[in-house]
């Protein structure tokens, strides 16, 4: 393995568990299919990685809005759907397919009276794979110090960071091969066209002049 992609991959093991958590307000509405506005995070994961969503909203149930959230991927697989969040919320799911995945979050206003500039602020924290371990109860239940607990989790990091590398070579590969085959077939197509375009002149010119001679004309 070539030494800068090396380094690449042990930068990139270092800084994934430095990445902070998201934080926005999103505005309550009506509600109503029609109204329907949902806010989206998306995210890519491999299939059978573990991922754990937590959410972090503020107020609390029953203050006149409803924040739904919707966890799902881009093939239809639905993880979660809870509703009427409020405070910490922590879901844990397994990926299905190597695909990207949504969390959307839906703030609803249910008040009967006015409120002035609903809104709920929501704290995203998304870790995946092996940033998504428990690594404090690994590190008690194997009984490992905390250098080796550091050097396993780094570890994993690295061998998905490889594992992530590897499976965007193969997508390159078949995109190149699709390309190919799509040139190769566009190529035959174009000089079956001219082909077809030159003996039609051809059959036309030879046509022409036959009626013209039927006709005495030449």
């Amino acid at each position: 393995m070539p030494t800068n992609m090396l380094v690449l991959k042990l930068i990139l093991a270092f800084a994934l568990p430095l990445a902070s958590a998201l934080k926005f307000d999103i505005q309550a509405h009506p509600g109503g299919e029609s109204a329907k506005q949902e806010r989206c995070i998306r995210n890519f994961v491999a299939k059978d990685q573990l991922v754990v969503v937590t959410a972090t909203v503020s107020g609390k149930r029953g203050d006149g809005q409803t924040l739904n959230m919707h966890i799902k991927d881009a093939v239809g697989n639905d993880y979660a759907h809870p509703r009427d969040v409020a405070g910490e919320n922590r879901f844990a799911f397994t990926s299905h397919a190597d695909s990207a995945f949504d969390v959307c979050f839906e703030n609803i206003l249910t008040a009967q009276q006015a409120v002035m500039s609903p809104t709920r602020s929501v704290e995203l924290d998304i870790d995946i794979g092996a940033d998504a371990k428990d690594w404090s109860a690994i590190q008690a239940g194997e009984k490992l110090k905390p250098m080796e607990a550091e050097l396993r989790r780094l570890s994993e990091s690295a061998k998905e960071v490889v594992d992530e590398m590897d499976y965007l070579r193969t997508r390159e590969m078949k995109l190149r091969d699709t390309n190919e085959s799509t040139n190769e077939r566009v190529k035959w197509f174009a000089i079956g066209t001219m082909g077809m375009l030159v003996a039609l002149g051809i059959w036309q010119v030879v046509y022409l002049r036959a009626y013209f001679r039927s006709k005495h004309l030449i």
